[in-house]
This record gives structure tokens, C-alpha cells and sequence, in this order.
């Protein structure tokens, strides 16, 4: 610790304050970034931006929380299937809502239950094969691709009127969609703070030998982990496809290196056995701000891949960092 630091005891808290907060980081970042949206268009459209902000990043939250357990369950998991779990289910959805404001419940669990069954069959090519989780969810995702184009491909079914009419609807200004997204978050929080299942993550993430000894089921804690994350795209697809009007192929396409961006930036720990809920939003939000203001200051999408790509490996130097371990 410097001098300079060891002379300012206010400097000193706020260090031990958010040393405990991982999340800090990533909600600072999204504050920051709409104040210079904000800024730059020199006040205007500034309530506009935030509702937008709360509405897209509905999506990118409820498939981050997934992505953040499975992250959460140890070294090298990843579910790459996230994109094709929620082109599958949203095509689902819509096949069994079919316009019909009473189907709507139906088909959203339908396509909770493409999702989850998405989830199992990813972890049973990674236990029973014995395939590293990235290939193994990414060579899972081709097959659910294959199968969502033959199952989707000239699909021309538009949601129920009463769901589109959800998705647009605002409570006090805030979107609908966000506060669902906000209640799912609640839940996964209480599920990781409150439940065995919530507590074993933790502590498979941290040490999945240990954690064996300890008489935890690491294998059944990491399929449902998977299950779950895999659940959240389906009910993200067909939430997405109520949105949009309608289904696409290609409606997850952007959340693949997406998630990951936010879970990491989020302040989950990429060794796992760390999830930070509370940053998942404040990740997901600075996301899509940051693509805001490139897009108002001309930016293709090669430089916002770009810079995706280099906040991501800053984040994890920093988070390797030898005062961080």
C-alpha cells in the first residue's frame, strides 16, 4: 500500500469496501457510461436511453445468469449453445402459442423445458463422453442449430397479441420486461445465498475434490447448473420472439460472446465458485450503453467486437492480478 493511501483513511475504506463487492466495478462502468451518453448528446434522450437500456438488457441478463452458474461450476465450463437454445425455443414458443392469447403460459414453458432439456443433453456429452465443456456445448449447439432450422425455417408465426402487448408495456416508466428479468435474478440470488443447490456451486467452483470429500454431488451440481442455464435461453427465446414480433434463426446470434463478456465483467470469478449476481445487471447495462455510444460515434461492428474482446481480457488480467488472488 502506498504512502499516499496509508494517509487517507477515507481512501483505505472504500478500498476494503469494495474489496468484498466484485460487482462494484461493472455498476460504476454503467453509470459512467450513461452519464457520457448522456453528455454527448448533451441531455437529450436521456430517459429514452435508459428505458432502452433496462428493455435490451432484460435479454442479456436472464442468459447471463445462466451462463454465470455454469462459469460458477469450475474451470473451463461455458455453455456455447446459449445462441441455438434460444433460436430452438423460440421457434417452439411460437409454434405453440399460435397467435393464441390462451397459450401463451404453454408455450413460454415450452420453451423452458426445450431449453432445459437442451441443458441435459450438453451435460451428457460432457459426463458420459467425456468431452471438454466447450466442445461439447459447441458441438451440441450445431445439432440444436440443425434441428431449430428444420423446425423454424419459414416459420411465419407472429406472438399473441397479448404478449406482444407485454413486452411493450411499461410500470411507472419502467419496462415490464425488466422487472421479470429483475425477479428471476432475485430468485437465482436466494437460490446461490439460501439452497444446498445455490451453496454446492460455490463450493464445487472452488474445489471440486473438496467439495467430493465433503459428501456435495458435484456431478449432479454441475448438470443443473447446465439445466438451468439452458432453461433461461429458452425462456429468453421466447421472449425475444414476443418482442420482435416473431421468431429468427439468428435472434441469440450476438448473446454467444455476449454473456460471457458480462459474466466476467460482472465480477464472477472465471476459476469459479464466485457468481456475482448484482453485477450481471450492471455488466449487462455498461454493455449495451458502450454499443450505444459507438454506434452514435459511427463505429462498425469489427471495432465493438474488438473492444469486446480487450475489456474481456483486461478484466481477467486485473481480476489475476496478484492483489487480487
Amino acid at each position: 500500500m502506498s504512502t499516499l493511501t496509508k494517509s487517507l483513511p477515507g481512501v483505505t475504506s472504500l478500498q476494503r469496501w469494495g474489496a468484498g463487492r466484485p460487482w462494484l466495478g461493472s455498476c460504476v462502468a454503467a453509470v459512467l457510461a450513461w452519464a457520457a451518453t448522456v453528455f454527448a448528446g448533451q441531455g437529450q434522450g436521456s430517459g429514452d436511453l435508459l428505458t432502452a437500456a433496462l428493455t435490451f438488457s432484460a435479454f442479456t441478463v436472464l442468459v447471463s445468469l445462466g451462463q454465470m452458474l455454469v462459469i460458477s461450476v469450475g474451470p473451463g465450463n461455458a455453455d456455447l449453445s446459449i445462441p441455438s437454445s434460444i433460436a430452438l425455443s423460440g421457434a417452439v414458443a411460437m409454434i405453440v402459442m399460435n397467435g393464441d392469447n390462451t397459450m401463451i403460459v404453454p408455450g413460454i414453458l415450452a420453451a423452458v423445458l426445450v431449453g432445459a432439456t437442451v441443458g441435459a443433453f450438453n451435460f451428457g456429452l460432457i459426463r458420459v463422453l467425456n468431452i471438454p465443456p466447450i466442445i461439447a456445448t459447441l458441438a451440441g449447439s450445431l445439432i440444436v442449430m440443425s434441428v431449430a432450422i428444420n423446425i423454424g425455417r419459414g416459420l411465419k408465426i407472429k406472438p399473441p397479441p397479448l404478449f406482444s402487448d407485454f413486452m411493450a408495456m411499461r410500470l411507472l416508466g419502467v419496462p415490464l420486461l425488466a422487472m421479470v428479468a429483475l425477479v428471476v435474478t432475485v430468485g437465482i440470488a436466494v437460490m446461490l445465498e439460501r439452497t444446498v443447490l445455490g451453496r454446492s456451486i460455490a463450493a464445487v467452483g472452488q474445489n471440486d475434490r473438496a467439495a467430493r470429500l465433503a459428501g456435495l454431488k458435484v456431478e449432479v451440481t454441475r448438470f443443473w447448473a447446465y439445466v438451468i442455464c439452458a432453461g433461461l435461453a429458452g425462456l429468453t427465446g421466447a421472449l425475444i420472439s414476443g418482442f420482435a414480433g416473431g421468431n429468427s434463426l439468428d435472434q441469440g446470434q450476438e448473446y454467444l460472446l455476449l454473456t460471457i463478456a458480462v459474466v466476467v465483467i460482472g465480477g464472477t470469478a472465471v476459476s469459479g465458485g464466485a457468481p456475482s449476481v448484482p453485477g450481471i445487471w450492471g455488466a449487462a447495462m455498461f454493455m449495451f450503453l458502450l454499443v450505444a455510444m459507438l454506434n452514435a460515434a459511427g463505429a462498425g461492428p469489427g471495432l465493438r467486437t474488438l473492444l469486446t474482446g480487450l475489456i474481456i481480457i483486461a478484466v481477467i488480467v486485473a481480476a489475476s492480478s496478484p492483489g487480487k488472488r
